[in-house]
């Protein structure tokens, strides 16, 4: 019985697998663990770095950060030149004479009285009309006329180009829609249906409607689509040099290089939107809601450069790409006026301190699109990798 159990004993402690063996520590996995996740975020941080040192070298993109710097700082001084394109009518003292004349003016002659910016000389002989008008007495001529039919027929008579023209055709254009709707409603017994009744006009700051609905948007926009324009170009150049696979030399996967792009470029969008948003505090102009805003700009950035990440890894050339890219983007504003509610309206919105019920459940579905997109690049990206191994 003893030597049974000498060797029983010997057996279980020669058994490498006996329980004795040392397990490894826990706190050691852990910690090993965490270096590896600090070395891929260390990697993927130095791609982004990367990515925005090279945009010193894109002399377009520098130029039209530039100029949006130039806006959102001096928006102030710039707004007033800008409205007086926007809206001529707003701009103190600022009036033209537009030489009135035909055989039927009257009603023509009553509505330029009433706009903002006209002052209507009435003529009755057009040689005399012309003439001052070839002399810069007046700036158009406008010849108004009954045609056989009934209908009221106007010509006008406008210098060929310049800012002045720019301005008198804003202001003619009113004009003539208010002299169409005067006549729908002379000529309403002709029609087979009532026309509708319009809102009486109300007095507006046409600043006011000029920063929040075209200036602010603008600002906001513009990072976006240059965003996804700097993805698209920077990808498929290190494609087509092969720099791109040399990357994966890293500790990181094909998808992570794929991320740390996309962080650079999406990135810089909101980090635009919150510089732009701060100079137009500095300038007097209120947001309402700039947290809204910056998580609007963000989640767009992330939509549109995930697609264009998509595109410049999916596509054989840049100039493929590029057109791909240009292509989805003008889709993409097509979907957004089919929308409840455009972009740019939200924007006017969340910046106005008005956003309704619709204006919170698109902000949350263009969270959710960006976070799609996310995931979709991710996937592609992997797919990708696991080709190229």
């Amino acid at each position: 019985m003893s030597p049974d159990r000498r060797d029983s004993s010997r057996s279980s402690s020669s058994n490498p697998d006996s329980t004795s063996r040392p397990r490894p520590v826990p706190s050691a996995q852990a910690s090993v663990h965490q270096q590896n996740e600090y070395a891929v975020w260390r990697s993927k941080w130095a791609i982004a770095r990367r990515e925005l040192r090279s945009l010193r070298s894109e002399k377009t993109i520098v130029l039209a950060l530039a100029i949006q710097l130039f806006i959102a700082g001096f928006s102030s001084f710039l707004v007033v030149g800008l409205v007086s394109l926007y809206d001529p009518s707003a701009v103190d003292g600022y009036e033209l004479d537009v030489a009135v004349t035909g055989d039927d003016r009257d009603v023509l002659l009553e509505v330029a009285s009433d706009q903002e910016g006209l002052e209507p000389v009435e003529y009755d002989d057009r040689g005399d009309a012309f003439r001052d008008f070839e002399n810069g007495r007046v700036a158009a001529v406008l010849d108004a006329n009954r045609e056989q039919d009934g209908r009221l027929a106007i010509r006008a008579t406008a210098p060929d180009e310049g800012l002045g023209t720019t301005l008198l055709v804003v202001q003619l254009q009113e004009t003539f829609e208010t002299v169409e709707y005067a006549e729908r409603q002379q000529n309403f017994d002709r029609l087979e249906e009532r026309p509708l009744p319009v809102p009486s006009d109300r007095e507006a700051n046409p600043y006011f409607g000029f920063t929040y609905t075209v200036l602010i948007p603008l600002l906001l926009f513009l990072p976006i689509f240059i965003s996804g324009s700097i993805a698209v170009d920077s990808t498929i150049e290190e494609r087509q040099r092969g720099t791109l696979e040399l990357l994966r030399v890293t500790p990181l996967s094909f998808a992570d290089v794929i991320d740390a792009k996309l962080l650079a470029a999406a990135g810089l969008a909101p980090l635009q939107a919150v510089a732009w948003l701060v100079l137009l505090a500095l300038n007097g102009t209120v947001i309402v809601h700039p947290i809204s805003l910056i998580v609007f700009v963000a989640a767009l950035s992330v939509l549109v450069v995930g697609g264009g990440l998509v595109i410049a890894l999916t596509s054989p050339d840049r100039r493929q790409a590029q057109l791909l890219y240009s292509g989805g983007i003008v889709g993409a504003l097509v979907v957004a006026s089919v929308l409840p509610e455009h972009p740019a309206n939200s924007v006017a919105k969340f910046a106005v301190g008005n956003p309704t019920t619709t204006t919170w459940l698109l902000l949350a579905g263009y969270c959710i699109a960006g976070i799609l997109a996310f995931l979709t690049i991710r996937t592609v990206a992997t797919r990708i990798d696991d080709n190229l191994q």
